[in-house]
């Protein structure tokens, strides 16, 4: 027989409705926490601010991948039709002024892009794909779908302490707190 120890995940409190999730998760902010989560089966106005959770910085990721798309977009359709096979198109020269005939291809690079630049780093920010989620094992994390409304409050935070987080959730308003082990 032999025995595995398991390594713990977090808390996972259940609160009463949407309002008392949002006041524990103000506590659960001012308390110093990090690396936690709010779940939901639908959307709260204002948890965000409640959580303290700041502005994403994908816009930014976005912007880059979009002038990167625009000026390879421009690039490819200059030096192709103008510096390498100039292309005389009624008389009309080909030079840095025909830019109007390379608009199409810039906008649909910059779009290709700034597409692809979400896709990638939503996924990285978010640190998917994970096939498997510790909070999927508890007996209790199901009813999110449904009707209920849990903070999970993860041990890798430098203010995680089995006690002192447990107390602090029962003090929030958390009911039926439960220590969830990973697989």
């Amino acid at each position: 027989m032999s025995t595995t120890v398991k390594r713990v995940y977090g808390y996972l409190a259940e609160f009463e409705s949407a309002s008392h999730l949002y006041k524990g998760a103000e506590q659960v902010r001012d308390a110093g926490f990090k690396k936690w989560d709010c779940y939901s089966s639908y959307p709260i106005h204002g948890l965000d601010d409640a959580m303290g959770i700041r502005r994403s910085i994908l816009p930014y990721f976005v912007f880059f991948g979009g002038s990167t798309g625009l000026l390879t977009g421009f690039s490819l359709a200059f030096i192709t039709q103008v510096l390498i096979y100039p292309t005389v198109v009624q008389a009309k020269p080909a030079n840095i002024f025909t830019t109007a005939a390379f608009f199409p291809i810039m906008f649909e690079l910059t779009i290709l892009f700034s597409g692809f630049t979400v896709l990638f780093c939503l996924l990285g920010l978010m640190g998917l794909p994970r096939l498997n989620h510790p909070l999927f094992a508890s007996r209790q994390f199901h009813r999110v779908t449904d009707d209920g409304f849990f903070i999970a409050i993860e041990a890798r935070d430098p203010n995680f302490s089995a006690e002192e987080t447990k107390a602090m959730l029962e003090a929030a308003g958390g009911k039926n707190i439960e220590l969830v082990e990973e697989d």
